[in-house]
């Protein structure tokens, strides 16, 4: 079984930290990757920096130009993830734009995530139709999760769509605003989260997209079954060295 649909299967609240690979420097990379999963972090998302992030805020846009600026590529991702699984057991994810995996040649990019045990994509900006069309065979040739995200504007009809082509978690975001951008849930974002819930869909679902602290993930995580972190990490990782991060999760891990 994948290692993202075995963590789902734990009775527990969810907690997954998004860093942009090369960030702060060009090989942390793999230090905090272990740092998180030391401080019971459950799921990491592994950023692959690209120069035109739509979806992302100005916290991850700096820290995706200071990693290329470093000279992160795909290529180098991959050299310093081949014994990643050496050290580090819970799910890995790459959250990335289609363009640059194109780029790489996606069977390729499909083929060395599995050789280094990536268990999912987080691709924003490739369309469902052409997931399932051109790529679906090959995501389950090399047992990745595609995930796919939704927003308070999806239609009903679409979300059942996502979830019937799923097989991992839907990623759920929070609001129409980019990454870092929140200051806090209100009850129009609370609503959309029940509202979410009462579809009884078959994928669980985590939330992105504004949380930041021990209030923000337990909005997130009321009904839903887990929370992503990542500018608020970022920020975290620009102002404390690596070790330091217990600092960042204990408070939240004893939320889970």
């Amino acid at each position: 079984m994948n290692r993202i649909n075995q963590k789902l299967q734990e009775d527990k609240k969810l907690l997954s930290i998004y860093f942009t690979a090369g960030f702060p420097k060009i090989n942390d990379t793999v230090s905090i990757i272990q740092e998180l999963e030391k401080n019971g972090v459950d799921m990491i998302e592994i950023g692959l920096p690209f120069s035109d992030p739509l979806a992302d805020g100005p916290t991850i846009q700096e820290s995706s130009t200071i990693a290329i600026e470093n000279g992160m590529t795909t290529s180098l991702l991959f050299e310093q993830l081949k014994d990643i699984r050496e050290s580090v057991q819970i799910p890995l994810i790459i959250m990335g734009y289609f363009n640059p995996m194109m780029q790489f040649g996606m069977e390729k990019f499909c083929q060395k995530c599995a050789e280094v045990g990536i268990d999912g994509l987080i691709i924003p900006d490739l369309p469902l139709f052409v997931y399932e069309t051109e790529y679906k065979a090959i995501f389950k040739k090399y047992n990745l999760k595609n995930i796919f995200l939704i927003s308070p504007q999806t239609s009903v009809e679409r979300i059942q769509q996502i979830d019937a082509i799923s097989d991992s978690f839907i990623y759920m975001v929070s609001s129409a605003a980019v990454t870092g951008s929140q200051s806090g849930f209100g009850s129009e974002q609370m609503n959309y989260f029940k509202r979410i819930t009462d579809l009884n869909l078959k994928n669980p679902q985590i939330v992105g997209f504004g949380i930041k602290d021990e209030e923000t993930f337990q909005q997130a995580t009321e009904y839903q079954k887990g929370a992503i972190i990542g500018s608020a990490f970022i920020n975290f990782l620009k102002e404390n060295p690596i070790e330091k991060t217990y600092s960042f999760t204990n408070y939240l891990i004893k939320k889970c």
